[in-house]
């Protein structure tokens, strides 16, 4: 009786541990009981969406990847793959009958209900994407192709020596090294599920279409005749590609073989074409500056006809992508970021202005015309990605959401409470820090505080639904979290976002202070229990701040962080990032005053424990950086621990890695914070 007695007890102490007001607090499991929302597409007659849904397997260590169609009305999803693999780039044929989609680097087609799923394509090295011409003539096609040849070719006597030999830049780019292989796009006849010959549009040159490190298809479009292929591409290669930005829009004429450079007179990122529906127009997203991959993303438009183009977004102080043209041709429905949220818009060609359609503490990901509706994905940093139906009234618009694959597990939790706050900078200055409280929130108690240090670092803390640093899951372990949009985030305007560029130790990081020590001074937050965490740029401030914080921490968190500027600078690939941001290289006369900014200078005044995580695939911050910090900080006697992952890039990518991660972070903070 008292060992029944005893199990009776201890599982209502688990329960009162997990369950709060009859829910349960949210796990580093739960996020990966999430599924994730992608690939939206609308049918050719504006009635139906078709998209994939991801699920995962914790056990497996893997994900699923299915396509599902629903009626814009909305509805019960109805799933169409289920081959226990991974289904991708849906795409409506142009005629509405048949679904074209990928499954194992192969195109695929399929009756709209699902039935009759047949293969339809065999291309070497497997495709990447692809898209029918609207005419149905044709269809383009993504795959990754050799170019230069390996060590096995040129020393046909060593079939099985493993070396790479370079002789030039970009040997490497974010977590690959380069193996002779580009990413191109060809053209190919098409009729009723048969492919014609491959015609490989750039030719074998060492160039890419789409661009990496992250460029799909959307950066490939048809003319609504069907007879002319868009394409983005950097036509460059070594040093050059490695220092520039300057990737162009590119004009295949089907019939003559022809192809016209559109964007030359541009010298930033000229990216991912959309055309008018009459076919006179094309819409691209467009930064001025060579080298700089956080300008203003313009809404640029060309006139195909007379060849003239004009900057729409002149004025409007707002970066803007994912451009969907009206029916008509005259209006651009695009998302761009207004104060830490990404909302919907639309431009009226014919006067040039620009209308707000959304407004709410959210982010719109992307947008799609269907009918007399928009289609729309959209996120909370409560809420993962779902679909929602935009109609515009005469007043007002309304926001319907039509997929809820997430509410079964939202219902089972307890969220914390967002709060937006307007903090005074040290110059003055108003900033926005997103503030998540715990759930079931206790003004009477003392909690601890976690700064959460952005990354990028022109990047914003906006209402992003991460399946890792996720604020709600730092909330439910009880941890205030606290999000500033410090000085160099984008959707305040060009000049904050740009002011972070050379001054990387400087009014950022004084901004940074500023939301701690103003939701420090709160009476239900302990003073003695703050920690401050970040990736990337906010690992860079991590190390940072462990050099000055002067005494507010008591624990650091630094995922992938800058350590040694100098050494980081010569391991790096996108060299364009590093000489904007940085000013050049550190052997330059005079030297950019920005190396002097590196953390590794300031590492004698560390004094409080750090948590050092790696990935070993990570290009973009090589693994060397947290190496450094550690021994540093080993040598120095300050409390460290480094968590390294072997097969993880920039970021924790796959189930339990991700599960060990979070059990790490949590690890160290309550260690060193309860």
């Amino acid at each position: 009786m008292i060992s029944k007695i005893l199990i009776l007890l201890m599982v209502l102490l688990t329960t009162s541990q997990i369950a709060v007001g009859g829910s349960r607090l949210m796990t580093p499991e739960t996020l990966w009981e999430f599924r994730r929302i992608g690939d939206v597409q609308v049918s050719p007659d504006g009635n139906w969406i078709l998209f994939s849904i991801t699920d995962f397997d914790i056990a497996q260590n893997r994900s699923f990847r299915d396509l599902y169609k629903m009626p814009v009305t909305g509805g019960e999803p109805q799933n169409l793959t289920n081959s226990k693999g991974n289904e991708s780039n849906g795409v409506w044929r142009p005629d509405g009958q048949r679904i074209g989609f990928l499954r194992e680097g192969q195109i695929w087609e399929m009756h709209t209900d699902g039935t009759n799923q047949v293969k339809i394509s065999d291309i070497p090295g497997n495709a990447t994407g692809f898209g029918y011409s609207p005419n149905q003539n044709h269809i383009f096609i993504t795959a990754r192709v050799r170019v230069t040849p390996t060590v096995n070719d040129t020393h046909t006597d060593l079939p099985v020596a493993k070396a790479f030999v370079y002789d030039d830049l970009m040997h490497r780019h974010w977590d690959q090294w380069a193996d002779g292989t580009f990413n191109h796009v060809f053209v190919a006849s098409y009729q009723d599920g048969l492919i014609g010959e491959l015609r490989n549009l750039l030719q074998g040159l060492p160039y890419h279409s789409p661009l990496p490190p992250f460029g799909s298809i959307e950066q490939i479009t048809w003319s609504p005749d069907g007879r002319h292929l868009f394409y983005t591409s950097k036509k460059m290669a070594g040093k050059e590609f490695a220092v520039s930005t300057n990737s162009g829009i590119y004009r295949h004429d089907i019939v003559s073989g022809s192809t016209t450079a559109l964007t030359e007179f541009n010298l930033g990122y000229d990216r991912n074409p959309v055309i008018s529906p009459n076919g006179r127009y094309m819409a691209w997203e467009s930064m001025e500056k060579d080298g700089f991959e956080s300008d203003k993303n313009r809404i640029m438009i060309m006139d195909l006809q007379t060849g003239t183009h004009r900057d729409f977004s002149v004025g409007f102080d707002q970066s803007s992508r994912d451009f969907a043209w009206s029916a008509d041709s005259r209006r651009l429905f695009f998302v761009s970021g207004i104060n830490a949220t990404h909302q919907l818009y639309a431009l009226d060609t014919r006067d040039g202005s620009i209308k707000q359609l959304t407004t709410g503490t959210h982010d719109y990901q992307s947008v799609a015309v269907a009918g007399r509706f928009l289609v729309a994905t959209r996120m909370t940093m409560s809420a993962p990605t779902e679909i929602f139906r935009i109609e515009e009234r005469r007043r007002q618009t309304d926001q319907t959401q039509i997929t809820f694959v997430n509410q079964p597990v939202l219902n089972k939790l307890d969220m914390g409470r967002v709060e937006e706050r307007w903090i005074e900078t040290t110059d003055g200055k108003r900033m926005l820090v997103w503030v998540i409280y715990p759930p079931n929130f206790d003004p009477n108690k003392k909690y601890p505080a976690l700064l959460f240090c952005g990354g990028g670092p022109q990047s914003a803390i906006s209402q992003s639904f991460s399946y890792r640093w996720n604020f709600q899951l730092m909330a439910a372990k009880g941890y205030i979290v606290v999000a500033p949009n410090r000085r160099g985030v984008p959707t305040f305007g060009q000049e904050w976002n740009d002011q972070i560029s050379l001054d990387y130790g400087g009014q950022n990081k004084r901004d940074l202070l500023s939301a701690i020590d103003a939701v420090a001074a709160e009476p239900f937050v302990d003073r003695n229990r703050l920690g401050a965490v970040g990736a990337s740029f906010g690992g860079f401030s991590v190390f940072w701040l462990a050099g000055h914080h002067q005494g507010r921490f008591n624990a650091f968190i630094s995922h992938c962080g800058m350590f040694n500027i100098e050494s980081w600078y010569g391991t790096t690939e996108e060299m364009f990032f590093a000489n904007h941001d940085l000013g050049g290289p550190y052997w330059q006369n005079p030297r950019p005053h920005s190396f002097d900014f590196s953390p590794h200078r300031f590492v004698q005044n560390w004094d409080t424990p750090i948590l050092i995580i790696q990935g070993l695939k990570d290009y973009r911050v090589p693994y060397g950086q947290a190496l450094e910090a550690f021994t540093a900080a080993r040598l120095m006697g300050i409390p460290s621990r480094l968590l390294v992952f072997p097969d993880e890039n920039h970021w924790i990518l796959t189930p339990q890695n991700s599960i060990l991660w979070q059990r790490e972070f949590f690890g160290w903070l309550d260690k060193w914070l309860k």
